[in-house]
């Protein structure tokens, strides 16, 4: 895939500081800025200034990095969402219902994370370790189970069962 011609200054910036702030060179110099800094502490007597320097510069840094790192995750995360999204296209027997999922709310995902707590029950219960549950063959398997099943009680048009209506 080629690369966009009309990448932003700062995009072109960020990118090259990530990947130096990222390196065995930044460490070094910011290794060596520190033992520079501790070594001229007798030549300021070690005061206020002296400490303040040190604390300034850590402080700038370490602000303009949150933001730095922040945009690096944004990006990596992206791509990561991407790569799994083509996955689950590509596989016949997934469900493309997971593609885009980090869109949805809190109480959304914990509800899927359920689900799959229940799938995980299940296929500890198979005999066969390649069996594959997914949300649409576990659906379809119990639309299955409840035309088979004497004793399952089928939701009416107002989603009550006889019993459940009873309760009421």
């Amino acid at each position: 895939m080629k690369k966009k011609k009309g990448t932003s200054l700062f995009e072109k910036f960020a990118n090259a500081a990530t990947k130096f702030t990222g390196s065995s060179p930044a460490f070094l110099i910011a290794a060596g800025i520190v033992i520079l800094w501790a070594a001229m502490g007798p030549l300021f007597d070690y005061s206020e200034t002296w400490q303040l320097v040190i604390n300034t510069g850590t402080t700038i840094i370490t602000f303009l990095m949150v933001f730095l790192i922040q945009k690096a995750q944004n990006k990596d995360g992206k791509a990561i969402q991407l790569k799994l999204n083509e996955l689950i296209a590509a596989q016949e027997h997934t469900s493309n219902r997971m593609v885009d999922i980090e869109d949805l709310t809190e109480d959304e995902l914990d509800q899927l994370h359920k689900y799959y707590v229940k799938l995980a029950a299940l296929a500890k219960r198979e005999t066969d370790i390649h069996c594959s549950h997914s949300i649409d063959a576990a659906e379809e398997l119990n639309t299955e189970k409840s035309k088979n099943i004497k004793h399952y009680k089928k939701p009416k048009k107002d989603g009550l069962t006889p019993r459940t209506k009873s309760a009421h």
